[in-house]
Formats: C-alpha cells, sequence, structure tokens
C-alpha cells in the first residue's frame, strides 16, 4: 500500500516494514539493459513515457513499497546554464566547471518548467502505480551537487572542490545558497507533481569532517528541510558515519545509513524522533541467499520492529545482483515483519 512507506517516514505503525531500494531501477533489470541499448541514459530521463516504465519496473518485478523517480542528480543544474554530459563508465563530465566567484554568479535561476519531464514521468507513475505503492521524488544535495560543479567530473577525494571551499568561503556559500534554492524548488515540484516522500540524496560529503560540515554545508541543507516542512523527507549520504548527528541537525524525518555502522547505533545517534533507512551491505546480495538473509534478519534485529524503519541497502543496487534475490529479500521483509513483530537481537 502507498502509504505504508509514507507512514514510516513519519514513524507511525505499519503492518509490515516497507522496502525499496537506492538505485532499484537499472542494470539489475533485464528489461532495463535492453532499453539502454537503444537510449542513452539523459534520453530515458527526459522521455517521460520510458521515465515511467523504468520507475514502474522494481514495483512490478520486486514488489517494493515504493517507486523512486529515474533521473540524474545533474538533470536540475542544466536549467540553471550548466553544459553537462553523460559518458559510460565516467559519469557526469562539465564542460565548463566553475573556478571562481564570477563563474558562481553567472547561473542562472532555477525554473522548474524546465524539467517538466520528470514531473511529467511523476503523475504517470502515480496514475500507474493507483496506490500500490509510494512514490519518492530526489534530488542530489548542494555539497554533492557542487563537487560536480567545481571538479568537472567525478573524482576520488573531490580536493579541488574543497580547496575552493576552503579558500573561496564567501564564494561557495553563494553557491550554495544557489544550489540549495534549486533543490527546494526542484523536489517541492516533485511533490506537486504527486511524489509522496522526497529523498536528499548526498553521495559524496562523507569527505568532510563534523566541523567542516557544520560550517560549510548544514546551514544550507538545513534551508532545504525547512522548506519542506510537512513533506516526508530522508536525508542520506555515503561514508558519513561521522557526521550522523549533524545530519540529523540538518533535516529528514528519515536519515539513511549505509552499511559501514550498525542500524541499533545509527539510530541511537541520530534520535529516537527520527527514522531510519538502510542498511544492508549490497554485496551480500552477491555472495547468494544465505549470506543475504542473515544479513537482512540482523538489520530487523538491530531495527527491533520499531516504527520508522524503512528497509534499503546501504548504498545502490549492484549491478550484477540476481533480481530474483532482490524479490526474495523484499519477501523476507515484509514477511518477517508481518508475522513476528518486533524480533530479538540474537540471530543465526
Amino acid at each position: 500500500m502507498s502509504d505504508r512507506l509514507v507512514r514510516a517516514c513519519r514513524l507511525e505503525p505499519v503492518d509490515a516494514t516497507p522496502v525499496r531500494f537506492m538505485r532499484q531501477a537499472g542494470r539489475s533489470f533485464a528489461a532495463y539493459r535492453a532499453l539502454r541499448e537503444r537510449y542513452g541514459i539523459l534520453e530515458i530521463a527526459k522521455t517521460p513515457e520510458l521515465c515511467a516504465e523504468v520507475t514502474l519496473m522494481p514495483v512490478n518485478e520486486l514488489g517494493v513499497d515504493g517507486a523512486v523517480l529515474f533521473a540524474d542528480i545533474m538533470l536540475p543544474l542544466e536549467p540553471m546554464g550548466v553544459g553537462l554530459r553523460i559518458e559510460p563508465d565516467v559519469g557526469p563530465i562539465i564542460d565548463r566547471p566553475i573556478r571562481s566567484a564570477a563563474d558562481v554568479a553567472a547561473l542562472r535561476p532555477f525554473d522548474p518548467a524546465e524539467v517538466g519531464f520528470s514531473l511529467e514521468a511523476i503523475r504517470l507513475v502515480r496514475r500507474e502505480l493507483d496506490g500500490r505503492a509510494g512514490v519518492i521524488g530526489f534530488s542530489g544535495a548542494p555539497f554533492t551537487l557542487a563537487c560536480y560543479l567545481i571538479e568537472g567530473r567525478p573524482s576520488r577525494d573531490f580536493a579541488i572542490a574543497k580547496a575552493f571551499m576552503y579558500r573561496e568561503p564567501e564564494a561557495w556559500h553563494d553557491l550554495m545558497r544557489r544550489l540549495s534554492t534549486m533543490v527546494a524548488a526542484y523536489l517541492r515540484a516533485q511533490v506537486a507533481a504527486g511524489a509522496d516522500v522526497v529523498q536528499l540524496f548526498d553521495s559524496w560529503v562523507g569527505g568532510l569532517g563534523p566541523a567542516d560540515y557544520r560550517e560549510y554545508v548544514e546551514p544550507h541543507v538545513r534551508s532545504i528541510f525547512a522548506d519542506l516542512d510537512g513533506v516526508p523527507t530522508i536525508h542520506f549520504g555515503t561514508g558519513t558515519a561521522a557526521l550522523l548527528e549533524r545530519m540529523a541537525a540538518a533535516g529528514g524525518d528519515v536519515i539513511g545509513l549505509d552499511h559501514r555502522v550498525s542500524l541499533a547505533d545509527g539510530w541511537r545517534r541520530v534520535g529516537a524522533d527520527r527514522g531510519v533507512q538502510g542498511n544492508l551491505d549490497a554485496a551480500r546480495l552477491l555472495a547468494g541467499w544465505d549470506a543475504t538473509r542473515d544479513g537482512a534478519l540482523a538489520v530487523l534485529a538491530e531495527a527491533g520492529g520499531r516504527p520508522g524503519h524503512v528497509f534499503n541497502l546501504g548504498h545502490g543496487v549492484l549491478p550484477a545482483t540476481d533480481t530474483d534475490l532482490l524479490r526474495r529479500l523484499v519477501d523476507l521483509v515484509h514477511e518477517t515483519t508481518a508475522r513476528t513483530g518486533p524480533l530479538v537481537a540474537t540471530v543465526r
């Protein structure tokens, strides 16, 4: 039911723990790989009918409780005047990376109408689902977007972006304010189009320590969540074990936990007034069913049946993942939490 995910995000009782996966619509599906032989990633994302088709695949094939919009986090940057392309096996490439305060000032204000293809896809997905699952919108977070804009391409350490942050703090905060304004408007537009829940996705923020996060990131993320008051929100970052308290302070009804932290400890650190999302190691699905089952039961045991748990992987579905195992995992979580309620802490 579509309200299972929404209720969990609001820390309300549910009939079973909701399940969704990051990167759940993608290369693990044969039907998606067939589409990719004919269309590029951005072409699929910018064609509402194709985008809706891919977005719906995990609900139809796996029985997950949320359909997350198939989109690239870079899409809303194009209306701001950013030229970009997606290179296979590389990722986003920025035509003219930001290198100065003048480059920041040249960014155009964001108009949600210019990503109307994504909004139309949300409307198509919501109509097709007809209450079978929730609709999840999302956006990249300002820090991650800024890293791409400054570096110009993916990086191991984003040293160029961080150096800009330290060297040009006024320009950095100007950039973050512009991106935060865009992200809030983008997510509000997704909600207006029919998204039940929205997620802020901060892929690279784990490269910061708590003090730098608090100074250079937190005020801007806080402004986004303040602008989304009343909408169920998920706040996720990768490699953020050192930042959980600060991320919770920045906002989000549900804080994403990756597999590097214990779910029970992570929940304690973000506070009982927040839900948590996570956090099975995606590599377990490559090891077979026994490893997948045991890991999932351990995660559920740490959650203890408390309201507010959204079962997920610690990060995205790996391309080589067997979709049959994903389907069995969804069934296991639903059946276990519906049948037994709170689990004891000891599992095999």
